[in-house]
C-alpha cells in the first residue's frame, strides 16, 4: 500500500512508533489493532513525559535566579536526587530499553545539577559547586561503564534508589494525615506527579520486561495516589486551631 500521509510526517511517526505499527495504524488506517494501539499510546505518553522532565524544574530554578536566593531548599536533597537521576539513566541504557521509558531522567539530572551549582554559589560555596560537578560526572560515567560498575552492582544501586524516592512522600503524607489540612501543598504539582508516574506504569508495563523498574513505578503511583486522595478529601478542610493559634502568638 502507498503510504498517504507526507513522507515528513511519516518519518517522525514511524521512528517513534516503528515501521509495522506506522503501516497498520497510519498507512492501512487500522485504528483499532490492539498491540499497535497499546504500543502507539505508549510510545506517546512516554514522549510526553520526557519533554514535560525538560521543564519540570525550571519554575524553581527561575525562582531561584529571580530571588538570588536559596532559602529553605535542601542541598542533600538535590544531590541525592542527581544521584539517583544518573543512575536510572545508566540501569535503563544498559539494559536497552527505549529512551521514551526513562528518558526524563536525562533532563531533571541536568535541572538538578544547575539547582545543586546554584544553592552552593549562593551561599558562598563556588568552589565546592565546581568539585561537586566533577565528582557528579565521575559518579555519572562510572554508571554507563560497565568495567567499573558491574551489571549486578548497578541493580543493586537501582533497587536502592526506589525507597529514596518513595520515601521522600512519606513526610508529606504523614503531615497531612496528622493535620487533616494539606496546607501549601501544590495541587498541580501532585495531581501532575500522580498522572505522570501512572502513565509511567503504562508505559513500563508495555514496553519495559524489568521486574526492579516495575515494583518502583507501581510503588511511585500508590504514593502519589494517596497523596492525590489525600489533596481531594481535604480540599475545603480548614487549617488546624492549634496552628492558626500558634501562628496568631508568633505575629502578636
Amino acid at each position: 500500500m502507498t503510504p498517504w500521509l507526507p513522507e515528513f510526517l511519516r518519518s517522525p511517526v514511524a521512528a517513534l512508533i516503528g515501521e509495522p505499527c506506522t503501516v497498520t495504524l497510519i498507512d492501512e488506517f487500522n485504528l483499532f489493532d490492539p498491540h499497535c494501539l497499546r504500543h502507539a499510546l505508549s510510545k506517546g505518553l512516554g514522549l510526553g513525559i520526557v519533554l514535560g522532565g525538560c521543564i519540570v524544574k525550571l519554575p524553581q530554578l527561575f525562582k531561584i535566579l529571580k530571588s538570588k536566593s536559596v532559602a529553605g531548599i535542601s542541598l542533600s536533597s538535590y544531590v541525592l536526587e542527581v544521584l539517583a537521576n544518573a543512575i536510572t539513566l545508566a540501569y535503563n541504557f544498559r539494559k536497552g530499553y527505549s529512551f521514551t521509558t526513562y528518558g526524563e531522567a536525562l533532563f531533571i539530572g541536568a535541572q538538578n545539577i544547575v539547582i545543586t551549582l546554584l544553592i552552593l554559589a549562593f551561599t558562598g560555596r563556588a568552589a565546592q559547586g565546581v568539585a561537586t560537578n566533577v565528582l557528579l560526572l565521575i559518579f555519572t560515567y562510572a554508571m554507563f561503564t560497565p568495567s567499573m560498575v558491574g551489571g549486578a552492582l548497578l541493580s543493586t544501586l537501582y533497587g536502592l534508589t526506589i525507597p529514596l524516592v518513595i520515601s521522600s512522600r512519606i513526610p508529606q503524607i504523614y503531615t497531612i494525615h496528622k493535620n487533616k489540612y494539606t496546607g501549601q501543598l501544590s495541587a498541580f504539582a501532585v495531581f501532575n506527579y500522580f498522572f505522570g508516574t501512572a502513565a509511567r506504569l503504562f508505559t513500563t508495563l508495555v514496553e519495559v520486561d524489568d521486574s526492579l523498574v516495575l515494583v518502583g513505578a507501581v510503588l511511585a503511583v500508590i504514593a502519589n495516589g494517596i497523596l492525590a486522595a489525600q489533596m481531594v478529601y481535604y480540599w475545603n478542610a480548614p487549617a488546624p486551631k492549634e496552628k492558626y493559634r500558634l501562628d496568631s502568638k508568633k505575629t502578636e
